[in-house]
């Protein structure tokens, strides 16, 4: 089975480098003129309930349904949501969080294992789903933060958690074999992708 675990596209506070996470701040007009339709039909998109993932999904795939799963939220950063870097830069709970490599619990929000236990097993439930059902295609839309955390613990090559970060519109295609999910949880990435208008311009790059 082919998946696709895609993040959404730009908003204003990607540009400007806040911090989303469960804020349902929608695409900025330049993210959606950004995306393009994307190269196959999919019959469902399972899609994060955020503004942001299903607007993304409908222009990537407008004939698609929407399946929204709410377990694919992206983390809560409580207290540091709708703030950048610089603006917190002297916030000692901030930097506190900093400096543990952002592994504590944000004030009022996820400990970042939390996260990463909530997003695999929604992923994991999918997958099981889908393999079920039959299916030979998985397509997810939802946050960089999902894709950091399914990437970290079920794909191969093995990489960190931080260096699965995917562009706006842009994700990975995986490959699973029934039987090697059953019994390791392991799948390998076959290729990055990106649905934007410049990135189709200059092609995909494998991983």
């Amino acid at each position: 089975m082919k998946i696709y675990l895609l993040r959404h596209g730009t908003t204003d506070y990607n540009t400007q480098h806040r911090y989303q996470g469960q804020r349902d701040i929608p695409l900025s007009t330049q993210g959606r003129e950004a995306l393009c339709r994307a190269d196959f039909d999919p019959d469902a998109v399972f899609v994060s309930p955020m503004t942001r993932a299903r607007q993304t999904a409908r222009i990537l795939f407008p004939e698609a349904e929407q399946i929204v799963v709410p377990g694919l939220r992206e983390m809560d950063f409580g207290t540091f949501e709708g703030r950048n870097y610089v603006e917190m830069e002297n916030d000692p709970d901030y930097r506190a969080w900093v400096a543990s490599n952002c592994e504590s619990a944000c004030p009022d929000g996820e400990r970042k294992d939390d996260f990463c236990d909530r997003s695999c097993a929604v992923f994991a439930g999918l997958v099981d789903a889908a393999f079920a059902e039959g299916r030979g295609l998985l397509v997810i839309l939802a946050h960089g933060g999902t894709q950091m955390s399914v990437m970290e613990r079920f794909a191969l090559p093995r990489r960190g958690y931080h260096d699965w970060l995917g562009p706006n519109a842009g994700g990975y295609i995986l490959e699973a074999q029934p039987d090697t999910w059953a019994k390791e949880r392991t799948m390998q990435c076959l290729a990055t992708v990106q649905y934007t208008k410049d990135a189709q311009k200059a092609g995909g790059t494998g991983c």
